[in-house]
């Protein structure tokens, strides 16, 4: 006889199942694709979820080549600390002991984000920001800014395809964030996060 539990977070039903073996496993009912769609929209950490298990390995890999990426973007790969970063929590290191300002003029090239505009997103003049030397370390509230943004722009490139089809929409009218550009975001974390998480909606086909 069939038992049904509501065995998932987001309210989808699972039914258990008998194996030869005698022991039992959980596999999504008929009703999970059709609560999919609804708690997905509801539930923004739904759009996260693999709709299949990912090995520790797989996991890593995926993290290994975001974090490399957004390293690439700020032309800092080879510099220490940053040539010993393998994760996202190793950028700790990295604010802390300031990121150069060679990082930010690369991640400008490669945005689109002018001078004036960058200057605003971490919080200091225009003027101010253009007599730093490359070398020059940045403090680590613009430090933390820096890193944010390189991940936004690697995530959006993956999300996107290109670089050049992320920054078409970072500079348009987006409905599902008040008809307001992404870039207007990011001069905040919460306004960055909530880009992610915007991202990730995209990437599910849940909002455009």
């Amino acid at each position: 006889m069939e038992n049904r539990t509501n065995g998932h977070k987001f309210g989808t039903y699972f039914k258990t199942v008998k194996m030869e073996n005698k022991k039992t496993r959980s596999i999504p009912s008929k009703k999970y694709k059709a609560a999919a769609v609804k708690t997905m929209a509801e539930e923004p950490v739904a759009a996260y979820a693999p709709s299949y298990p990912l090995s520790p390995v797989h996991v890593a890999r995926l993290e290994s080549n975001y974090v490399k990426r957004s390293l690439a973007l700020m032309g800092v790969a080879s510099l220490p600390p940053f040539n010993t970063v393998e994760n996202v929590s190793d950028f700790i290191t990295c604010i802390r002991e300031g990121v150069p300002k060679k990082a930010l003029d690369n991640l400008i090239e490669v945005t689109g984000i002018n001078a004036t505009e960058m200057a605003g997103i971490i919080r200091t003049s225009d003027r101010t920001l253009r007599r730093y030397l490359p070398k020059q370390k940045l403090n680590p509230e613009q430090s933390e800014r820096v890193i944010e943004l390189a991940k936004v722009y690697s995530r959006g490139e993956e999300v996107f395809g290109t670089l050049d089809a992320f920054r078409e929409w970072m500079n348009g009218s987006v409905r599902a964030l008040g008809d307001k550009k992404p870039k207007e975001f990011l001069d905040t974390s919460m306004g960055i996060e909530m880009l992610m998480d915007e991202l990730g909606r995209i990437e599910h086909g849940i909002f455009a």
